[in-house]
């Protein structure tokens, strides 16, 4: 097990070996390989977790919750990551999509209703964002709502909207205000993934393959203006919402999962080369092998350290937009040169399903598009550090 001494709170040390016990006991490699297989999660383990009071790390605690603890709640997907995405992805979808939004973002009405369910790992949410024809530009979705009376209608498509067939609720990105400038025409909306109207289409995917990502339609979907993220008072208000404390933290969690993962590269990699005897002695030993696994564990170091900085910022409030971008940009550019080290290391075996490699592999690659790609991440920080073009 590949260790940091970088100091952390007590609570947080306790968190992770917890969860290391867990994941060794309940996710073995075989049943890793067949969820991976089914493009699938467990329901019975998530529920485990969400007994541990795992889901409660992102809900404060007069709604149920222990508080926000961000740095114990991105400890959490490293941890759960180490086996893959299969158990880190719906904490994510409850914890962060739900919780994390909710807490920031919700009306008083939504934050009593919701956040307690959330706490205890009984609703899960997607993400309703990209569209057929809009991916880093948010603020220029094509989704329309209308109101009329006491309701919003909603006609309009989402793409990669991960785990929409299975989720309680899609917070969903639209514009309800097609004359105004965009950013004074955004709104976020909870629709229910099962109302009428919406229509889910999985896509499949190779790589984080806990669930299908999804194509929603919504066609005259109806809900109620209080199912506008904030009340009906905040209504065309999306773009303060779009650009807060909530989506910071989006970073995070996309930055986590690939360190997650990158840790159990770099791990199995370390592992196979201490084992693996060619010309007389194990790879290791060889120049060419040590220098790759040293440039591997050196780089994962950097981004243990870049995550673990932006999550105290962001945990304690502080400005954090550059932080988190920064984050996001660096652990998942070098989350593919990780996985790609290792690959080279492990050689043919890191292209067979006998090694957790090849899946490292393929989620790793896909790091640098996943929550705002890499070259958005520079845009976003170009314009945060107010370069002229």
């Amino acid at each position: 097990m590949i260790e940091s001494a970088l100091p952390e709170p007590e609570h947080v040390t306790a968190l992770r070996a917890q969860l290391r016990r867990f994941v060794a006991q309940k996710a073995p490699r075989e049943k890793r390989r067949a969820w991976d297989a089914a493009h699938d999660w467990p329901r019975d383990l998530f529920a485990e977790l969400a007994d541990m009071g795992l889901c409660a790390l992102t809900v404060p605690e007069e709604y149920g919750g222990v508080g926000q603890d961000i740095v114990a709640a991105v400890a959490a997907i490293e941890e759960l990551c180490r086996a893959g995405p299969f158990l880190a992805g719906p904490f994510i979808h409850c914890a962060f999509y739900g919780g994390m939004n909710i807490a920031e973002n919700g009306s008083e009405a939504q934050k009593q209703t919701l956040l307690p369910k959330l706490a205890r790992g009984e609703l899960l949410f997607a993400y309703g964002l990209s569209e057929p024809n809009v991916g880093g530009d948010l603020a220029s979705v094509e989704t329309r709502g209308r109101v009329d009376g006491d309701m919003l209608v909603i006609n309009g498509a989402k793409r990669w909207c991960t785990g929409a067939d299975w989720a309680d609720y899609i917070y969903c990105l639209i514009n309800t205000a097609p004359h105004a400038p965009k950013r004074q025409a955004l709104t976020f909306a909870l629709i229910p993934a099962k109302a009428k109207g919406v229509t889910v289409t999985p896509i499949a995917h190779v790589n984080l393959r806990y669930t299908a990502s999804c194509d929603v339609h919504l066609d005259d979907v109806r809900i109620p203006l209080d199912a506008v993220v904030g009340g009906p008072e905040k209504l065309n208000q999306g773009w303060g919402m779009l650009a807060g404390r909530a989506l910071d933290v989006e970073k995070l969690e996309v930055a986590a999962v690939t360190f997650g993962i990158a840790q159990a590269a770099v791990e199995e990699a370390w592992t196979y080369a201490q084992e693996r005897v060619q010309f007389g002695k194990p790879i290791a030993a060889h120049q060419a092998v040590a220098h790759k696994l040293v440039t591997a564990r050196t780089k994962l170091e950097a981004c243990r350290l870049m995550l673990h900085r932006a999550a105290q910022l962001a945990h304690g409030k502080q400005p954090c937009a550059i932080e988190t971008s920064m984050a996001k940009l660096f652990i998942a550019d070098a989350g593919v040169e990780i996985a790609l080290i290792c690959q080279q290391v492990m050689g043919a075996y890191a292209l067979s399903d006998g090694f957790d490699m090849e899946r490292h592999v393929r989620d790793l690659l896909g790091m640098p598009i996943v929550g705002g790609s890499s070259d958005m991440q520079r845009n976003n920080l170009a314009g945060l550090w107010r370069l002229k073009p």
